[in-house]
């Protein structure tokens, strides 16, 4: 719904709802591939798919995860610039900028992932089963290094930009308050930065369910995955996943537009606009 409402409404197209709409991709990616693979490993002991479907779903799944995390940094990079620096934001930050980043950071998580899993993937053949598709390693420099270039660094640059956003929000509040306020060009400027920080606190809570779901869920699945737990870890995966399913729950309950937008796509009036 996300992806149909940026894609086919013009006036939805800002850099802000590109960012967005990037974070949708791979969302669906999850719905539509991870999330039932999941599932069927869940309630299956034995994987019935193959090694290459075995490896894809792996990738597949470590992709979601970086490219999410990806989004999400350029989203609080988005939102820092347009609360703290709002008069130079449109100059800063562009469509064709946006687009720029978000491509380079498809294109590296494709690569960078695509290298991991070269190294991080085996598919383990237990007496019990003729297959099953399970990451057999133990903790290496290559989970390290995944952890902490996926998780670690993405999230330590989210939260902090946050943290600053929160500090910068709350100081323009008492700025509402102020005599500085009251000419018109502060009227016009505080209604902006209003604005801003609104389109921010709603991103935040998109950026922070999702920390929420996945820092303690990777935590326990590689934990489980050296002790060889794989009905934990998988379960644990599900758990972190559902995030991609909150996600159009938060979107409809703050975002005006994607209300107008569903609405009208779902009574199929969407031709006339």
């Amino acid at each position: 719904m996300v992806i149909i409402s940026i894609s086919h409404f013009k006036q939805l197209h800002t850099t802000t709802n590109l960012l967005i709409l990037s974070l949708a991709v791979s969302d669906l990616l999850v719905g539509l591939i991870v999330i039932p693979v999941l599932t069927v490993a869940i309630m299956e002991p034995c994987w019935g798919f193959g090694e290459y479907f075995c490896v894809f779903q792996i990738y597949i799944t470590f992709l979601c995860t970086s490219l999410s995390l990806g989004n999400l940094v350029l989203i609080s990079i988005d939102r820092y610039v347009a609360v703290c620096d709002p008069l130079l934001y449109h100059s800063k930050i562009t469509i064709t900028g946006t687009i720029c980043c978000i491509s380079i950071t498809w294109c590296c998580c494709i690569i960078y992932d695509a290298v991991i899993i070269q190294n991080f993937v085996n598919v383990q053949t237990p007496s019990r089963c003729l297959t099953e598709c399970v990451i057999v390693e133990g903790i290496t420099w290559v989970n390290i290094m995944y952890i902490v270039f996926i998780m670690v660094v993405p999230c330590s640059i989210i939260i902090t930009l946050y943290l600053n956003i929160f500090v910068v929000a709350r100081s323009q509040a008492r700025k509402v308050f102020s005599k500085e306020a009251a000419s018109e060009s502060g009227v016009q400027t505080v209604q902006a930065n209003k604005s801003e920080r609104k389109a921010a606190k709603t991103l935040a809570i998109v950026v922070f369910t999702y920390l929420l779901s996945w820092i303690p869920s990777l935590f326990i699945y590689f934990v489980f995955s050296v002790i060889g737990d794989h009905l934990i870890s998988y379960f644990t995966s599900y758990l972190a996943f559902v995030n991609s399913l909150i996600n159009p729950i938060i979107y409809a309950f703050f975002y005006p537009w994607f209300k107008v937008t569903a609405k009208l796509i779902l009574t199929l009036k969407i031709r006339r606009h």
